[in-house]
């Protein structure tokens, strides 16, 4: 058997206006990688759409109006990102979309990938952060809350709704777990 293709671990998180891809809009885009945190990527997106749900637009802090008027057209925002994240693999590399809670962030990420450029440059996958979290501890899905993993990994601080700053931190809590199974990361 060959050698196994270098994984690059991206993290990824979004803020949306709302629970599923189709009837809302995917607000921001944050990510970085699991390796170096300063390997950024943040973008605001105009929305397709005027629909809202009320809780989503008060945790993430952003505008559909303001996003209206100078948020990137959608595909634009995921042919830069996608033109991103390939700058941060080489071509035998492969990226790997982190996420906490990953099914909700790429279900937006993926839909917006294929709607609007035919294509997802992470493939047809992600990694959750839980589910790792819960095979590494042995616990119950209810015991992968951020209520328990921020205490462990983040010295108790939150996510902030704030893509960039919650891709970050995912990508903190991620590298420690990653460290506590000896698994390495190259930078």
């Amino acid at each position: 058997m060959g050698n196994p293709v270098q994984e690059v671990y991206i993290s990824v998180d979004v803020e949306t206006s709302g629970p599923n891809p189709g009837d809302y809009s995917l607000l921001s885009i944050g990510a970085c990688l699991v390796s170096d945190l300063e390997r950024a990527f943040y973008i605001e997106l105009q929305p397709l759409n005027d629909r809202a749900e009320p809780q989503a637009m008060s945790v993430c802090d952003l505008s559909l109006t303001q996003l209206a008027e100078y948020g990137a057209v959608p595909e634009e925002a995921m042919a830069r990102f996608e033109s991103w994240i390939l700058r941060q693999v080489d071509p035998e590399q492969k990226p790997v979309f982190v996420g906490f809670n990953a099914s909700f962030d790429w279900m937006f990420v993926n839909y917006y990938f294929y709607r609007f450029l035919g294509r997802n440059p992470f493939g047809h996958a992600a990694l959750d952060i839980k589910a790792y979290y819960m095979g590494l501890k042995g616990v119950l899905w209810a015991q992968t809350s951020m209520r328990y993993l921020a205490e462990r990994y983040m010295d108790g601080q939150p996510l902030v709704h704030h893509a960039l700053n919650d891709a970050r931190k995912q990508a903190t809590m991620f590298s420690k777990m990653l460290a506590e199974t000896g698994v390495l990361i190259q930078k």
